[in-house]
């Protein structure tokens, strides 16, 4: 594991960026942009390695400060090298030396990364940061590619030796495969600050993320897989989405990108909602970006226990009335703070994902057809068969010799659904005239 680490602003991301070759890591002018640990995948000279970008130490004190200086020195502990990156057209700095001082007492090997050295006219001025105490620095443009390749010889020559052949990773990939689709992708997806970081801590076991009461801490999407009893499970923890017109340009608006993104590449979606606020107009519109992406969904009622007794059923009603085109979505009522009722929520993931990797034999399908018709035929029309064309999710062609009404449509999911235990997961109906 590489860390990249220091003080906030110097080009971290950047420099992470550039080895990973992708913008994969949130660049902006701003101080403290990257907040929480996100590991990335590198290569360099045919040597794989893990790349973990981290918050900067931040000056001021603060709560929210003073937890992002936690992570980046919680991720020394994984490290089995540490970039320290410094800006060298600011000089020393008193963070520099504070983040400095906290590497060499971690004790992993460290590089001296002295970055915006873009020519040669700086590079003289790389060499005051010898004062740190971590060796001599490698000066590199992070933006402009220059003297990274330098810097990454030194770096894998500092790795420890994949313990795993090929073959073995291979095999227990294979091993670590649940279903067709592989190690389930879920997606933690809701409103700023309703407790999805939280959530995601409990789920891991460990703080992860950063936790916070300021809306928006979340800004990158960091994937963990977790092993449970049902085998390996790959939670993303997203930022927070808001409306439009209340995203900012830059990197709130990278944010919901990636937040987007997510959602398309999940299996499924836990859709986490503020129990004490209920299913707001947000919430729903969520809830409808769940619905585009195909995928199924397990609505959270977080922070259950702050609601009063008498106000409960109001807010069953509300996410009934809110989110109904979600279907029968199982509703879990927690406290991730607490812990209370997190419990319920991996055998609900389990139950949806098989749901959504579910194929069902085209024999059995034809016959539950013939069943579905005798109980209720089609007016004007006959569908002379069914055949399932793919999963994630279930999606099934009709074949009939007229026009299909909707409701006739929505009558053969439902039985479908019912005959083959689909539970809550999408299914897609799609209608062809004419064939046999």
């Amino acid at each position: 594991m590489v860390v990249v680490a220091g003080r906030p602003n110097v080009g971290k991301s950047s420099l992470v960026n550039r080895i990973v070759g992708e913008r994969a890591a949130v660049v902006e002018e701003e101080a403290g942009v990257t907040r929480d640990r996100k590991v990335l995948t590198a290569e360099w000279v045919g040597v794989p390695f893990s790349i973990m970008d981290t918050g900067g130490w931040l000056a001021g004190g603060d709560s929210l400060s003073a937890k992002v200086s936690e992570q980046a020195e919680r991720a020394l502990a994984e490290a089995d090298v540490v970039l320290l990156v410094v800006d060298v057209t600011t000089g020393v700095t008193d963070e520099d030396l504070a983040a400095a001082k906290v590497i060499r007492k971690a004790g992993p090997p460290v590089r001296l990364v002295v970055n915006k050295v873009d020519d040669t006219n700086r590079e003289a001025a790389a060499w005051e940061f010898v004062s740190l105490g971590v060796g001599d620095p490698f000066p590199v443009s992070a933006l402009h590619g220059r003297g990274t390749g330098d810097l990454l010889d030194a770096v894998v020559d500092l790795l420890p030796p994949p313990l795993p052949t090929e073959e073995e990773e291979a095999d227990a990939a294979k091993a670590a495969r649940t279903g067709p689709g592989g190690t389930p992708r879920v997606a933690i997806i809701g409103r700023p600050n309703v407790g999805k970081s939280t959530l995601f801590n409990k789920l891991l076991g460990e703080e992860r993320s950063v936790v916070h009461d300021m809306p928006g801490t979340t800004r990158d999407a960091i994937d963990t897989v977790v092993e449970t009893a049902d085998g390996p499970v790959c939670f993303i923890d997203t930022a927070g989405l808001r409306r439009p017109a209340r995203t900012e340009r830059g990197t709130e608006h990278h944010s919901v990108l990636r937040a987007l993104r997510a959602l398309e590449r999940a299996d499924i979606a836990v859709l986490v909602i503020d129990a004490t606020v209920g299913a707001s107009h947000q919430d729903q519109r969520l809830a409808e970006r769940i619905g585009v992406s195909g995928c199924p969904a397990i609505v959270v009622l977080n922070k259950w226990d702050l609601v009063r007794v008498d106000d409960r059923d109001d807010v069953l009603a509300g996410v009934g009335d809110r989110l109904a085109f979600l279907g029968s979505a199982p509703v879990l009522k927690i406290s991730a703070k607490s812990g209370k009722g997190v419990h319920r929520i991996l055998p609900a993931l389990r139950d949806s994902v098989a749901d959504y990797h579910q194929r069902v034999p085209t024999g059995s399908l034809n016959r539950a057809l013939q069943e579905i018709q005798l109980r209720q035929s089609a007016p004007r029309a006959r569908i002379r068969y069914i055949v399932q064309g793919a999963i994630d999710p279930p999606t099934f062609t009709l074949f009939t010799n007229g026009r299909l009404p909707q409701t006739y449509i929505r009558y053969i999911e439902r039985g479908l659904r019912e005959k083959f235990e689909f539970g809550a997961t999408p299914m897609k109906l799609r209608v062809r005239i004419g064939g046999k």
